[in-house]
């Protein structure tokens, strides 16, 4: 028997939103699935928090539609308010009550029920961030990393079909970014919840989303999963947002096979003229990409590269290599290989996913 296909519980069609005549969102489109967690990832100003807040309602579309559980909440002739949508939000800030109560703070929205079903509830979901025993305290009386989750608790209580989180760790220190990432990961899932994150921190957006949203100038560049972002970027500004990498030039022999400086890589090797690279016999010229898990330390290589520079990661060390051509690649290598700068090191390729594109190849 087929499985049954998980239903769509949020829908953007040819989205568009304008602030005067300066057009911030420009025909974007996505869904996501029913418990499923999306992310608008990218540099400030790009449009993702003005579309997480025509998401919420906040703010009027110029053209295109917003679906939510098969009914349309914005669209030019029609705007659902928010308090109508059913949405639970994760502000940057918090916005915790000073003066109420960590349980309080969470019971706040539970409306239309009886207050000890409010408590009760409240305290279901402080226990699911892992709060139980500061349902007493007052938000100062806590770190940023518990203020986070008493918002999101208090966010998920009401139990919303969307949750919406906007730059929800920026306030917070790289450590605790990466550790809370997971944890709300977890939360989130726990309560099958459907939720959209913004944020333009990569390492937060790979934690918690299940498919990510690259944006640029108002537009999704590619939506994907981590993985596919990373190995199968579908275009050079892509390549070069996720992750690290540099481009070395290439030779294309056939769509299996490609000559860089460092030798021959074989794989799917995308087309890069109009009829074929197998057709034409001229040798395509392309830019590979190479990130740092493609170049691997080896002694025993004869092929050998200069460090120019090196990033003690712990686990890890960054290093910056200069090949014979005196062009540059990274290697990320376990930390008890420890060389000197200027020292030259044995190096070969391990590359699964070949990327390339056409020289000068617009993002």
């Amino acid at each position: 028997m087929a499985a049954t296909a998980t239903p769509t519980l949020l829908e953007l069609k040819q989205l568009r939103q304008s602030y005067g005549d300066q057009e911030v969102v420009k025909g974007l489109s996505f869904s996501l699935a029913r418990g499923g967690i999306g992310c608008l990832l990218g540099p400030s100003g790009c449009g993702k928090t003005t579309v997480l807040r025509c998401i919420a309602g906040f703010e009027t579309v110029t053209a295109g539609e917003i679906v939510l559980s098969g009914l349309v909440v914005s669209a030019p002739d029609r705007m659902v308010p928010p308090e109508q949508r059913r949405i639970g939000m994760v502000f940057q800030d918090y916005a915790l009550f000073p003066h109420l109560s960590v349980l309080e703070n969470i019971a706040f929205g539970l409306h239309g029920l009886a207050r000890s079903e409010r408590d009760r509830r409240a305290a279901e979901y402080l226990a699911g961030v892992g709060l139980s025993g500061a349902s007493g305290k007052y938000p100062h009386e806590l770190s940023g990393g518990q203020q986070q989750r008493v918002a999101l608790a208090r966010a998920l209580a009401p139990r919303p079909d969307l949750l919406l989180l906007d730059e929800p760790f920026s306030n917070l220190d790289v450590d605790l970014r990466e550790r809370l990432g997971q944890e709300v990961r977890d939360i989130i899932k726990r309560s099958n919840t459907t939720a959209v994150l913004v944020t333009h921190d990569q390492q937060e957006a790979f934690a918690i989303a299940d498919e990510i949203g690259i944006m640029h100038d108002g537009e999704i560049k590619q939506w994907d999963t981590a993985y596919n972002l990373y190995h199968r970027p579908v275009s050079r500004f892509i390549a070069d947002f996720v992750g690290q990498g540099v481009f070395l030039p290439g030779s294309v022999r056939s769509s299996r096979e490609v000559d860089i400086e460092l030798g021959a890589l074989r794989g799917e090797i995308p087309e890069m003229c109009e009829i074929g690279c197998d057709a034409c016999g001229k040798g395509c010229q392309v830019d590979v990409l190479l990130r740092p898990d493609d170049i691997v330390h080896d002694d025993a290589s004869r092929m050998r590269a200069e460090v120019l520079h090196k990033a003690f990661r712990g686990a890890e060390i960054l290093y910056t290599l200069r090949l014979e051509s005196g062009r540059k690649v990274l290697a990320l290598v376990p930390s008890h290989h420890n060389h000197a700068l200027g020292e030259h090191i044995g190096i070969r390729l391990d590359v699964d996913h070949v990327v390339a594109f056409p020289p000068g190849s617009p993002a």
